[in-house]
This record gives structure tokens, sequence and C-alpha cells, in this order.
């Protein structure tokens, strides 16, 4: 009789993010790649449903649980994650690996410090951390504390930069993400931004289309026991060197920082998930078919009135087409959606002290249909 080999432990990837950054179509991008391979993918959102979860592919050889309605791994021993993860300790052989997408406002620290309670540490090892950076915010000093506008600072801005540097200080590997439109020189001026912010983290790698090989992010080990200090991802993956970048500015997707052992002070900052209480959340749905051009304009507009950093949802159309509305501040984007008949219109609003009611108010003011 053959035994389980119970010295095993399953690798667990963790991958965060600002609001907006795009880290949803990344992992979709991703799993898309991994058909030999069969994991297990968590996604939490900070709000009280998950839109997250339903534009992910359901991939075969891929197991979804979806935690909505706070911050992933963040409260007591009986959190939502911890059970999820209880969930899966009899079941991890079943598994290659574990993805964990966070929160946009989460640092990962509480899930790091999650992976090393002796429930856990026997059963899984953190493999990588990765922070998906939405490049041009990042250029444009979205995430200064002084914000977009230094001459009004406000308690927006600096809370934003604060949960934006945490998600960098933690982390393994930094994605630029959203950099079609960018040139070399500003790729190189990210990179310095990034390197500037948090000089330990070990590799920067660019996201076309957003898109990673799974060598760039799967099986890494970072955080195996004496890691060797000059461990790098395979050099030369289809995709990974290609174009200008590497020919001409040095920045070729591979950018590696300090190799020595990445050290987390964990200690600090496990008690980070204290959020800033500003930050919040709510979901209206709509009445009828809606027109979603005259619904992106209203929403791009909310954003530029209010503190509205981060809007996703879906609406149908009146020819029954249904859309997923996506939005980065005063940046909306519209892409169908599979068709749901019994589905709601329903949009979920992040911002930091944003009021419900004038928003609501605000949409009535724009739109023809109801929202509430």
């Amino acid at each position: 009789m053959n035994l389980p080999d119970t010295t095993f432990r399953t690798p667990v990837t963790l991958m965060s993010g600002f609001l907006g950054s795009g880290k949803t179509t990344l992992l979709n991008n991703l799993l898309r790649q991994t058909h030999d391979r069969t994991l297990a993918v968590i996604v939490n959102e900070f709000g009280e449903v998950s839109i997250d979860g339903a534009l992910l592919s359901r991939e075969d050889g891929v197991e979804l649980f979806d935690v909505s309605g706070g911050l992933l791994a963040y409260g007591g021993d009986d959190d939502a994650f911890r059970r999820t993860l209880r969930a899966l300790l009899d079941r991890r052989h079943a598994f290659d690996h574990v993805l964990i997408e966070t929160s946009g406002l989460a640092a990962p620290t509480a899930v790091m410090v999650a992976l090393q309670d002796p429930v856990f540490a026997d059963a899984f090892t953190l493999d990588a951390t990765l922070v998906v950076v939405d490049t041009p915010l990042l250029l444009e000093g979205a995430f200064d504390p002084d914000g977009l506008n230094p001459a009004v600072p406000s308690p927006l801005a600096r809370s934003a930069a604060q949960v934006f540097d945490a998600q960098l200080e933690f982390a393994d590997v930094a994605v630029l993400n959203k950099i079609g439109d960018l040139n070399d020189a500003q790729l190189l001026q990210a990179e310095a931004d990034v390197r500037h912010r948090a000089p330990r983290v070990r590799f920067l790698e660019l996201a076309h289309d957003a898109r990673l090989d799974t060598q760039l992010t799967l099986g890494l080990n970072l955080h195996g026991a004496r890691r060797a200090a000059h461990h790098a991802p395979v050099s030369g993956a289809p995709g990974d060197l290609s174009g200008p970048l590497h020919d001409h500015t040095g920045l070729d997707g591979h950018s590696h920082g300090d190799l020595d052992a990445h050290v987390h002070s964990l200690g600090t900052h496990q008690h980070f998930h204290e959020h800033d209480p500003g930050w919040q959340s709510f979901r209206l749905t709509g009445s009828g078919a809606q027109d979603p051009q005259a619904l992106a304009t209203a929403v791009r507009n909310v954003a530029r009135v209010f503190p509205v950093l981060r809007v996703k949802g879906f609406v149908t159309d009146a020819a029954g087409q249904r859309h997923a509305v996506q939005a980065v501040r005063s940046r909306v984007e519209l892409t169908p959606a599979p068709a749901r008949p019994d589905a709601p219109n329903e949009l979920v609003f992040i911002g930091y002290h944003v009021s419900r009611k004038k928003v609501t108010e605000a949409l009535g003011r724009a739109l023809p249909q109801r929202w509430e």
C-alpha cells in the first residue's frame, strides 16, 4: 500500500495590487495557460458581493473559492480565509498550487502570517508574493502621499499611498501592468519609482496585455529554506525578452534587485489589517435595460466629483447584451460579458468617505433608470 507523501507542502502564490491595478485580468490570462496544473484559486474582494469571481474563466483543473465581504485573512481564527484554507487542508494533494488574489485594499502580510500558523505551516508553503502595479497611475503620481494635486493634499491620497507602499514592501515580484501605451523612458521611470519605494523587491516583470508566463509566476520557491541567492525565473521563455525593451533600454522584463534573503518584518506589520475605516464599499442595483455608454459617462462624472476610486459590476442593455463595467477613478471600460437572464444590473462602488446617498442621487440625475 502506497501512503501519501505527508512531507509535501502545497505552494501558495499571493497576488496583491491596489484597486483597479488589473489583478483579475492578469489572473484570468494566467489560468488560461495552466492546463498542465490543478489549481485552487481564492479570490477576495472588498465589498458585500463578488464581481471579480464572476469575471474569472472556469478553466478545467481550476477550482475557485470566492471570499467577499472584507479584507482577506484579516480577523480572528474563524475568519473566512482561514475557514477556506482549512477546507483545503484535507484536499491539498489534489492541487498542484494555490493562488490567492487579495482585495485591492489589503497588504499581503496577514496571509503570510496565516500561512505560518502551525495549523497550516506543514501543509502549505509560500511560493512568492506578487504585486500588480497600475503603471500609468504610478507615473501620474496617484500613489504619492500628496496625490495627483499636491496643492490640495488629502487623507485619501495618504491612505492610498500607505496601502500601495505596504503591498510593495512585502512583494517578491512587482508586475508593471497596463503598459501598452508607455514608451521605454516611461517604463524605466516606473522601474526607478518602484525601486525607490521598495528596494527589496526581487524582480520586476512587464505584463504586456496583462500577460505573464507561468514560469515567471508559479514555482519560483522564493521562500524556501536557505534559498540560493542567485535564483531567477527562467530567461528566454516565450515572450519574456522580446521587443525594443530588451534590445535598447536594459529594462528587459527581468530586472533583478536585491537577491539576498527577503526578510519581511511581519512582526511589525501583521496588524496592518487595522486599516483606515475611511475606505467604504456599497452596492447599487439598477432597474430596466441600461444604455452602457450613458452609464459609463455617469460613472466617469461620479468619480470626478466624489472620492470614488473603483467601480465594477454588470449591466444589460436593451438588446439583452450583458456588459462588464470596470472603472478606475474616471477611467471607465465596458466589455462584453456572458449573458445571465436573471442577473441584476449591479455596480459596486469603492471610495474614501464616499456617500452612498450622494452617488445614488447623482446617478438618478444623469440616468432615466432608477439606481438604489
